[in-house]
């Protein structure tokens, strides 16, 4: 490696502003706010929604006239 021309390279605190979770990660930034991480993200805690999903295949099947036949 040259010298003098990679950034300082440290452990910095993370905070989560939704749920105020703290947790270190090795960064060249000071400090780092995030606004959802993987304890309040919907995706990791299972409570995420699929239903606009749904909604999308039923005006398919009406815009089309396709019968459900299952």
């Amino acid at each position: 490696m040259k010298n003098g021309i990679h950034p300082e390279y440290h452990m910095v605190k993370v905070v989560c502003s939704s749920c105020n979770t703290e947790f270190e990660v090795g960064s060249t930034e000071k400090d780092i706010r995030i606004d959802t991480c993987s304890n309040c993200h919907p995706f990791y805690t299972g409570k995420q929604r699929f239903a606009q999903a749904a909604g999308r295949i039923e005006r398919f099947n009406k815009k089309y006239n396709i019968k459900n036949e299952g």
